[in-house]
Order: C-alpha cells, then sequence, then structure tokens
C-alpha cells in the first residue's frame, strides 16, 4: 500500500515508522513531515490544514491509504473529503470528530451513553457565565474549556474565583478565536490523569496500551500547559485495562452509533483516576501527542491491515498486533523559551550518538540547505526507551536524552519517576 501520512509532529513520524515497517508498505509520504520522516519516505510540501490540497497529492501519488494525524483537519472534514474522491483515509468523518471538536457535543454523548464524566454546562455570552459562577462558592473553583479546538491550550484551571471572571471575560472577548465563542463549565476533578487510546470501526473496538502523560513546563507540574513534555506507559494507577474500554468506549461508540454517527478511527479518552474512581476529562478523535511516541514502540506486530480495516468499516483484524507487555518512556526535548517565543534553526548535535534500540521521534525539525538536522519548532523531538521494566526504560531514555543537544535545549527530568519513587 501506498501510505500518506497528514501533519508534521512526532505523533506523525510515530505513525511513519511503524507503519513503514508493514510488508504491506509499498511507499510513505508525509505532508508536510519533518526532518524525521524524510527517513522514511518523501516530504510533501503541503499544510495539513490544505484540504483540497491533501487531497490532490493523495490523488497524484496514488494513495492507498491516508492516516490523518492532527485534530484541525478532522474537524474541518478531512475524511469526508477523501472519500468523496474515493481515497481511503482512517479518521472520523466531520460529525464523528465532533467528540472532540465540541466539548459540550461530547458531555452529551457521555450523558446518554451513562459514562461518569465531570458534570458541566454551556454557555453562549458572557453574562450568562458570569452569574453561574457568582452561585458558586469561593472553594468550587471550576474549569473553563472552550467549546471548540483551541489547539491544546483552550482550558484554564483558575486559581481564584475573580480569575475565573477574567477567563470568563478574555474567552469571550476571543482568546482563542473561534473556539471559544461557547464556553463550558465543569466541576473540577482531582486525582491522576491517564490516557486511554482504542482503535474503533463502528462499534468494534482495539485497545491500546494505557499510557500517562506530562503537560506542564517543568519538573514537579510546576508552570505553563505544554503541548506534551514526555509520557510513560503503561500507568500502575489506573486498575484493569479492560473496565477502562469497557466502560468509557465501548458505550460511547455504540451510543454514536445509535444516534447515527458512526466512528472510524481513534478514540483517545483523558482519563482522571481518583482512588479507583473513573472519570472523563475529555474525548480526543486521533492518536494523542506526545502518547503515540510512546504507545506504538509497545505493540509487536503489523498495525497497517488494522487502521486500513478501521479505514474501511469492517472488522478489526484482532491478531494483527499484540501488546508486548514491556513499558517505554519517552522525554521530549523542547526549544528553550517553549511555550512561549523560542528561536528556530538551530543545528542539532549527537543524533547520530544515540542507542541503536532508542527511538528518536521527530517533531519540529527540518533539514537546512547544508543538510543538517535543525529545530523548527518548540518540541524539536522525543526520546523513547523501551524495556522491560519502568525504571530500566527511564534509565535508557534519560541517559541518551543527554547525548543530545541545541543551543536553548530544555527537557523535564521526573517523566515516570511518580511510579518509581
Amino acid at each position: 500500500m501506498r501510505i500518506l501520512i497528514v501533519g508534521g509532529g512526532g505523533r506523525e513520524h510515530a505513525l511513519a515508522w511503524k507503519l513503514a515497517q508493514s510488508p504491506s508498505c509499498e511507499a510513505m509520504y508525509a505532508a508536510p513531515g519533518n526532518a524525521g520522516t524524510t527517513e522514511l519516505g518523501e516530504n510533501l510540501a503541503v499544510h495539513d490544514s490544505d484540504i483540497d490540497g491533501i487531497c490532490d497529492v493523495a490523488q497524484d501519488h496514488r494513495i492507498d491509504l491516508v492516516v490523518v494525524g492532527p485534530e484541525a483537519p478532522l474537524a474541518a472534514g478531512l475524511v469526508d473529503a477523501l472519500t468523496e474522491r474515493g481515497i481511503l483515509a482512517f479518521g472520523p468523518t466531520r460529525d464523528a470528530a465532533q467528540i472532540e471538536s465540541s466539548k459540550w457535543f461530547a458531555k452529551q454523548v457521555m450523558q446518554s451513553a451513562g459514562v461518569p464524566h465531570a458534570g458541566g454546562e454551556l454557555f453562549e455570552t458572557a453574562q450568562a457565565a458570569h452569574k453561574w459562577l457568582e452561585i458558586l462558592g469561593p472553594d468550587d473553583l471550576p474549569v473553563l474549556k472552550a467549546d471548540g479546538l483551541a489547539a491544546g491550550k483552550g482550558v484554564i484551571v483558575p486559581d481564584h474565583i475573580d480569575d475565573a471572571h477574567d477567563a470568563i471575560d478574555q474567552m469571550f472577548a476571543g482568546a482563542f478565536g473561534s473556539a471559544g465563542e461557547r464556553v463550558v463549565i465543569e466541576d473540577r476533578l482531582s486525582g491522576m490523569e491517564a490516557s486511554a487510546m482504542a482503535i474503533v470501526s463502528g462499534t468494534d473496538i482495539l485497545p491500546l496500551p494505557l499510557s500517562c502523560d506530562y503537560k506542564r513546563i517543568m519538573d514537579n507540574d510546576q508552570g505553563s500547559n505544554t503541548g506534551g513534555m514526555g509520557v510513560y506507559a503503561p500507568p500502575g494507577f489506573v486498575g484493569d485495562p479492560e473496565d477502562v474500554f469497557a466502560s468509557i468506549h465501548q458505550p460511547v461508540v455504540e451510543q454514536m452509533a445509535a444516534d447515527g454517527i458512526e466512528f472510524r478511527g481513534l478514540v483517545y479518552a483523558g482519563l482522571m483516576i481518583d482512588d479507583g474512581a473513573m472519570n472523563v476529562l475529555e474525548f480526543n478523535a486521533r492518536f494523542g501527542d506526545p502518547e503515540t511516541q510512546a504507545v506504538l514502540p509497545l505493540i509487536d506486530g503489523d498495525l497497517l491491515p488494522v487502521l486500513a480495516a478501521s479505514a474501511r468499516g469492517a472488522a478489526i483484524p484482532r491478531d494483527a498486533i499484540s501488546h508486548s507487555g514491556r513499558a517505554a518512556v519517552s522525554v521530549a526535548i523542547v526549544s528553550g523559551g517553549y511555550p512561549g517565543p523560542y528561536d528556530t534553526g538551530m543545528p542539532i548535535y549527537g543524533l547520530d550518538a544515540v542507542d541503536d534500540a532508542v527511538d528518536i521521534f521527530h517533531a519540529g525539525t527540518a533539514i537546512d540547505d547544508d543538510g543538517r538536522t535543525i529545530t523548527a519548532g518548540g518540541r524539536v523531538l522525543a526520546v523513547t526507551a523501551v524495556a522491560d521494566t519502568l525504571a530500566e526504560a527511564r534509565g535508557i531514555a534519560y541517559d541518551n536524552v543527554r547525548r543530545i543537544t541545541f543551543d536553548g535545549s530544555f527537557h523535564r527530568t521526573d517523566i515516570a519517576l511518580r511510579e518509581l519513587t
């Protein structure tokens, strides 16, 4: 099969890396890709938001399967457009992608399906939202969410009720663009967060290993939220994975099917676990980033027929892949200043010094005119190690992180440490 990966981050490099191992993979393309995907195939100069451009290159290169990485093109209807042209695509339609693109849609589905989640209300004016906040006590601090897609930055967790009021004003004033035209105010949950991804074909689901990512920029979960500073898999605090997928994913996809919306693609549930109790924080409609960089190296077998079956709406070949039973730790190396302003164009050193068994997934990287790999984004690389134990994987990952340098490089030092102390 001729495969096109849509996107240019670490998730897309990991997907290309895994699918390129399939004996059925004839050719690999990425649009726009990064310096890592160039080692697996050909990068195409098309932005992942260019719906017509993606469809055109898929036709021009006789693509057999398009795998869509980011959420924005899914919400914009890329899979619908590809399907209209007769091109097979892994990912949900625009309607099905609402499970991510609208927090309120997801909440309504969960309510109907009986899936545990944080209570909340939808507001379409700042006045109504302020009035709701005034009902809350000073200690009942909520979580504020832009209803639409906000590039992972549309969630505000205020420290004081006055901060919540200020956030409402900012959101309705356009801080998150059209994503904040409607705002969901939710009850605040406590506990430990985990990520649960499953490949879905209608109501047929195939669970992937659970994982746990780190959003804050600094150690001990301090500082600003980011797109993800690292991840480990599997987490030890979640409990029986079968219970997770049976009580969360299965009822949700069945409810969507009952509502006339067939889901094909990847359902990702962000979970809050508190003393054994489980609630859904959010749903995503695609592979997680950085979770994919830790989860895919734990999967044995051929992922390609699994994704192709989902794209067709066929029964998923459950024997095509299996979980290795090992552990993975993936550490992000980011540009200085991230998630704020940062410089790019820095040469990256030490990529040829890492252990052969360690996987380096590129995100914000490019190749300059001199053939050097340089920085081209905030999250630059993910260093992933797999071992029999989490402690071993962590040690290998950090040993190799220290071998890679560029001007201003930064990384957290505590990924997976919570499981080992």
